[in-house]
């Protein structure tokens, strides 16, 4: 029996399979190939829904007598770009002066390489576990997040599955191993804002309601004052206009609509649904003071319309968990990792929901980049935390 104890060798190969979401590329059935060997059970449902791509899903489990740890990732990679910046093909884990090569090398197929890489040490070192390991990856995560991990925990529940903690593989480091761990997320939400006005010529303005002129107002409402001034854990939520657009090629046309999209990254302050009536009320009262144009007496007339789902704010409050991880890192690294919330979504939204969870990673510099790429130390590293933690966890 070969085990996949070599972290490198595991990630040339799930580099080498060209899992653009929502393909499965491959990356898959090799990571089925790395966990058999060492008694892993392995399905791999597919789910589907209307208006999105199928996508092909991986739920294994490693067996014991004890508490239950998830390890959650994805497969699935962001688009190369141009491929011809890359010095090193994308898909061919190339290594240079001590770096790997590659599309999800650090977004994340790194960091399920170096958890596969520690399990195995761990049954070669100690011939079982002192518990039950699963792996829950999915295809689509990089994508509209949709028929992943959400269904996939879902699957797994109506299984039977339960789990007593989990840590997501993401790369959370802003610049060492050992920076930081993710112990929450702040929440997301969208949304898209329109003004209605009248269209109309440009040297006749009394003729048409130039939306501008009311949407300017709505979105400083937006804006000011500020939603929050941050709590402990978090930073102040914040606001930003995305885009603005009137759809317009002609300079003496007043438009007849104008639209603006925002984004807000929210923080425990908020829920989903108190941060939406907050967002009501201050365009309906900027709405009510505004006129289109003096001496007119209607307010400005908008619609609002909420984009996709909010991602919920979490905080993982675990000490076992948050402290094991952290002494694992220390131990290895010398470093004491700051507890973070900081940066975007993760699928640790919807684990949060099943059992307690936290985020640990490689470095982020090169996610997403032309040329990502992992130092091979690191790969390592990482897979010496994680088995430092496979231990003291179930130890």
């Amino acid at each position: 029996m070969t085990l996949a104890t070599d972290p490198a060798a595991n990630l040339s190969t799930l580099i080498r399979c060209p899992s653009v979401t929502p393909a499965e590329g491959g990356a898959l059935a090799a990571l089925e190939a790395m966990v058999r060997p060492m008694g892993f059970s392995v399905e791999r449902p597919t789910f589907s829904e209307t208006g999105t791509p199928d996508v092909e899903n991986l739920y294994a489990r490693l067996s014991g007598n004890g508490p239950h740890l998830m390890f959650a990732g994805h497969t699935d990679v962001v688009p190369v770009g141009d491929e011809a910046s890359w010095t090193h093909p994308p898909f061919a884990a190339e290594i240079a002066n001590g770096m790997m090569y590659g599309r999800g090398a650090v977004d994340m197929k790194g960091g399920i390489a170096c958890f596969v890489a520690a399990v195995a040490r761990y049954v070669e070192k100690h011939g079982k576990l002192k518990g039950s390991v699963s792996l829950l990856i999915t295809g689509d995560e990089e994508g509209p997040s949709i028929n992943g991990t959400s269904k996939l925990l879902d699957w797994a529940t109506a299984k039977g599955e339960e789990w007593d903690a989990s840590i997501v593989g993401e790369p959370t480091n802003p610049e060492a191993l050992g920076d930081m761990i993710k112990f929450g997320r702040r929440g997301s939400i969208s949304g898209q804002l329109t003004v209605n006005g009248r269209q109309g010529h440009a040297a006749y303005p009394h003729l048409a309601d130039n939306p501008v002129r009311g949407i300017v107002p709505l979105l400083d409402a937006l804006m000011h004052p500020p939603l929050d001034a941050g709590t402990d854990e978090f930073q102040p939520t914040n606001l930003e206009i995305t885009t603005v657009d009137v759809g317009n090629p002609a300079v003496n046309v007043i438009a007849a609509k104008a639209s603006a999209k925002f984004n807000i990254r929210f923080n425990d302050t908020w829920t989903a649904e108190t941060l939406q009536a907050e967002i009501h009320n201050r365009l309906d009262q900027a709405a009510t003071d505004t006129r289109l144009r003096t001496g007119r007496d209607e307010p400005v007339d908008f619609d609002l319309v909420w984009l996709g789902r909010p991602s919920p704010v979490f905080l993982t409050r675990d000490e076992k968990l948050t402290a094991t991880l952290s002494a694992s890192v220390e131990a290895v690294t010398g470093r004491t990792p700051k507890l973070s919330t900081s940066g975007g979504t993760s699928d640790a939204r919807f684990i949060k929901d099943f059992c307690p969870v936290v985020e640990f990673g490689l470095v982020g510099q090169t996610m997403h980049m032309v040329d990502e790429r992992v130092a091979l130390a690191d790969l390592e590293t990482l897979t010496q935390i994680y088995l430092r933690f496979l231990e003291d966890w179930f130890g």
